[in-house]
């Protein structure tokens, strides 16, 4: 990897600074690289950057700015192997779901470039009949821009594609955990040949320079994605800002005594062991009929059997580890609390250093779980399917109302009509009947149901673009 710039990218140049945090393997503890520990000051200076490039990107036409996204996605299929594998062995996802992800991202810079062209205003009436009023969208101005460590490749494209799109300067904050990645995210935009200062790179920790963006004055508004309490924190040091917070999730999956169980419990452990369950969207607690309950628990255990847990680069790998020890601290703690309170686990429930760090840990079921556990009320981000049996639909619609996450729910019934009417009553931003919680596109809307700890706004397509830009109105005195 030494290929790889490393550094800030401020202004068109990449920089670095005296003080650095590691990069480190996952998989095996090692360090591979070392990036910038960067300070409030070079966020000054990236903010500097963007508000001097803003006009004069916003000024280009909306069809060159497509285009660019265009160029940017050609760049980055062409840089693909070397960014999947340096996601892979930095994050800890398997190679072929970073190269999976390094490919979506791609895709969103050609769908931003599409939607952008198609994005227009109104004219409306007006109660003056010597006035023609018209509505447009313009961008925003200098967005900040502060991503995670889980999907450290498609996650920051989400708001940089769009953002790029609609005529935003864009200064970006990734997880340093994952900040090597965004390194290779970045050359590849830089190769495309985007304008000095349309998108500013600030590597440090996110209490330093996350914050620093976030107050800075100049930063006319934020997206975020990440937990749920960072996301709180977010709303009030930037309040008064446009915020456009994706945020935790625990939804429940549930299902019916009429539910195809293969189905099912597919879903549910390809939503607890995809990417080793650190997805927003993950499978949460899975809301069994009490009559299907033991079937359903057969067919998970079989499933978790079936992955095999090691190194990510390995092609025979389904699981890699656990990104950062705080996560594995967490998950460990959940499993722990469970069993304390009663739960069994059916399979896994261990760490496993033998495989070359702390941070693996098996895929893992759990039944006899209760609402009450961490496991049903806190976001894991682990691979865990935790199992909750209940009676009747009521009290099936009961525990997922208490959940206080509002992300996305799945239902599995034969009864459509049943799973519409839940899906209504359930305040979340995504249900899928008949599919797991994590079934998205990048074209749909995506974000937290109101009243709950999800996020505020909706990502996804042309939601993306019209939350970063705002609407004018403009009036005409015609006589």
């Amino acid at each position: 990897m030494s290929e790889i710039e490393t550094g800030n990218h401020i202004g068109g140049r990449w920089s670095s600074t005296v003080d650095t945090l590691p990069v480190v393997n996952p998989a095996n503890g090692e360090t591979i690289a070392t990036v910038p520990r960067s300070s409030r000051e070079t966020v000054d200076a990236a903010v500097a950057a963007a508000k001097a490039a803003a006009g004069g990107w916003a000024a280009i036409p909306v069809f060159e700015r497509a285009a660019m996204c265009v160029a940017i996605a050609t760049a980055i299929d062409a840089a693909r192997e070397t960014i999947a594998y340096t996601l892979s062995c930095e994050q800890g996802k398997i190679l072929a779901e970073a190269q999976g992800e390094v490919a979506k991202a791609a895709d969103g810079f050609r769908l931003a470039a599409e939607l952008v062209k198609q994005m227009g205003g109104k004219t409306l009436p007006a109660e003056d009949p010597s006035k023609l009023v018209m509505t447009l969208r313009q961008p925003r101005g200098v967005y900040g821009v502060i991503t995670p460590w889980n999907f450290p490749v498609n996650i920051p494209v989400e708001y940089l594609a769009p953002g790029i799109a609609t005529g935003n300067a864009i200064v970006w904050v990734p997880a340093p955990s994952t900040a090597l990645v965004a390194c290779a995210l970045m050359a590849a935009i830089e190769r495309a040949g985007l304008p000095a200062g349309v998108v500013n790179l600030v590597i440090g920790e996110g209490a330093t320079v996350g914050d620093a963006v976030v107050v800075h004055p100049d930063v006319t508004a934020i997206a975020f994605t990440g937990s749920t309490a960072t996301g709180q924190r977010i709303a009030e040091r930037g309040a008064g800002k446009p915020l456009l917070l994706e945020l935790g999730g625990n939804g429940p999956l549930i299902v019916c005594e009429d539910a195809d169980l293969d189905a099912a419990a597919a879903a549910a452990a390809g939503g607890a062991f995809f990417n080793a369950g650190q997805v927003c969207a993950a499978t949460g607690c899975v809301l069994a009929h009490a009559s299907v309950v033991d079937r359903l628990c057969n067919k998970l255990v079989a499933r978790a059997a079936n992955e095999v847990l090691g190194d990510p680069l390995h092609p025979a790998t389904t699981m890699g580890p656990l990104n950062n020890a705080k996560v594995a601290d967490k998950v460990r703690a959940h499993v722990g609390d469970a069993v304390a309170q009663g739960a069994r686990v059916l399979h896994g429930g261990r760490a496993r250093p033998d495989l070359g760090s702390a941070l693996f840990f098996e895929p893992t079921v759990v039944r006899d779980v209760t609402p009450a556990m961490r496991l049903c009320r806190e976001e894991t981000f682990g691979p865990v399917v935790p199992v909750v049996a209940f009676q009747d639909e009521a009290q099936a619609l009961q525990m997922a109302l208490q959940n206080d996450h509002g992300l996305s729910v799945g239902i599995f019934t034969k009864n459509i009509g049943r799973g519409i009417a839940m899906a209504k009553a359930i305040p979340a931003g995504i249900v899928n009947i008949n599919a797991g919680t994590t079934w998205w596109e990048l074209h749909l809307p995506f974000g937290g149901g109101s009243g709950k700890k999800s996020g505020i706004g909706r990502l996804g397509g042309m939601h993306t673009l019209e939350a970063m830009t705002e609407i004018k109105m403009i009036s005409v005195t015609c006589g």
